[in-house]
């Protein structure tokens, strides 16, 4: 081993050595508590409630509230990671489909920022939802941009019942229930679902807790398998899957559970 191998390993001893270590930890902690700019992750835990029980008292523990529904004001724009599940919204409207409900879509972000890059049907209805305090916030901002009638929102994920296709991006990890509960409370189901950036874990299943900066929130990491054979036994089949390369889930000091890239999918209901 040459010097800067050497001098390498022993940089890493030292990270792992136990009082280095208590103060890494200790430093981590306090960033975490008065995060208000970076989006965290801290700690590996068996349910939502026992994440939520392990938060700093610092802020909310939702995104139901006024900070966390102004974050994505300014977010109107597309991200590297959109474009397949793009893809598979054009695809459903040339199909026909013509209703969609967008779980998780704050404020219309992905309404407004793909209209620019697509046509929507001319009998589109595009429903929002997401907890009460953005619903309320969005339906404010929609108006102020002059969004037409098509652009609706709601706080009840029961409104997803009967329309054509689901769409999450990036919000099956903060809800109660999984897709696949989501999917089996409704009477009349999707024909498709479009899944983008999902915390999905090649092999586990857990929780952690997340900062995003205005609020504490439990924070659900699913195991592919897991995730798949659970929407599949609500009578669909997977049509492709694709990984969001360049998203990360860093989630310091827990081996094994950091995600390199986060995960889309399409599925169909079965025939």
């Amino acid at each position: 081993m040459g010097p800067f191998g050497l001098m390498h390993g022993l940089v890493d001893a030292l990270k792992v050595a136990p009082g280095v270590l208590h103060l890494r930890r200790a430093s981590a902690e306090r960033n975490f508590a008065s995060n208000v700019r970076s989006n965290l992750f801290r700690g590996v835990f068996a349910t939502a409630q026992a994440a939520l029980a392990s938060a700093p008292p610092t802020r909310p523990l939702s995104y139901d509230n006024e900070g966390s529904a102004n974050l994505y004001l300014e977010r109107l724009q597309i991200d590297d990671y959109d474009y397949p599940s793009m893809f598979w919204l054009k695809q459903s409207f040339d199909e026909g489909m013509t209703s969609l409900v967008d779980v998780g879509g704050s404020i219309g972000i992905k309404y407004f920022a793909f209209g620019e890059f697509m046509s929507y049907p001319s009998n589109l209805l595009w429903r929002v939802i997401d907890m009460p305090a953005v619903a309320e916030r969005g339906r404010e901002f929609a108006a102020s941009r002059g969004a037409p009638a098509a652009l609706q929102f709601s706080g009840d994920i029961a409104d997803a019942d009967g329309v054509d296709i689901i769409y999450a991006s990036g919000v099956l990890q903060y809800l109660p229930q999984t897709l696949a509960e989501i999917v089996a409370g409704l009477k009349r189901r999707p024909r498709r679902i479009i899944v983008n950036t999902a915390a999905i874990h090649p092999s586990k299943s857990f929780f952690t807790l997340n900062s995003i900066g205005t609020a504490f929130c439990a924070y659900r990491v699913q195991s592919r398998d897991e995730f798949v054979a659970a929407v599949v036994a609500q009578g669909y089949t997977l049509r492709h899957e694709w990984r969001n390369i360049g998203k990360p889930l860093r989630l310091p000091f827990e081996p094994g559970h950091s995600l390199e890239d986060y995960a889309g999918f399409c599925f169909d209901a079965a025939s």
